[in-house]
């Protein structure tokens, strides 16, 4: 059986990025827990910061699994969702900086993810740095 360019998959897995997805279902992981945690016993006093809580360990586990996939679409899907998690950083980051009674309880994202050793803004412009490579290195005709 031939591979089509349908069936054929970009392997993102290798190398880095198995270091990647490694790093993102820890996160997805850590958000997922920190999440249902602060749902179930106090959403009421915080309901904006647990629901972006939750919000980053959907985006966290979306792009666990895109990369873990492979092939062209997941690839872009998971640059979109990397660019969408940086802009989330960043706004939600600045937020908590300018505005910190807006949130009462921290989220994943709270200070640019201080709470997490700064992962959270660090994690998405590494995953589009690879996920570029990555393109680039599918791209480049076969050595024969």
């Amino acid at each position: 059986m031939t591979e089509t360019a349908d069936t054929k998959k970009t392997r993102l897995v290798q190398g880095p990025g198995l270091l990647l997805v490694w790093v993102y279902g820890v996160m997805s992981v850590g958000a997922v827990s920190r999440s249902v945690y602060q749902i179930v016993t106090d959403y009421g006093s915080a309901p904006l910061a647990h629901t972006l809580s939750a919000v980053a360990a959907v985006v966290y586990a979306f792009i666990t699994y895109t990369l873990v996939r492979g092939g062209e679409r997941a690839r872009r899907a998971a640059l979109v969702c990397c660019a969408a998690e940086l802009a989330g950083v960043l706004v939600v980051g600045t937020w908590t900086v300018v505005e910190p009674s807006a949130f009462p309880d921290s989220t994943v994202w709270s200070a640019y993810g201080m709470g997490y050793i700064f992962i959270p803004v660090l994690l998405p412009i590494t995953g589009m740095l690879w996920l570029r490579r990555s393109r680039t290195e599918t791209a480049q005709p076969p050595v024969f």
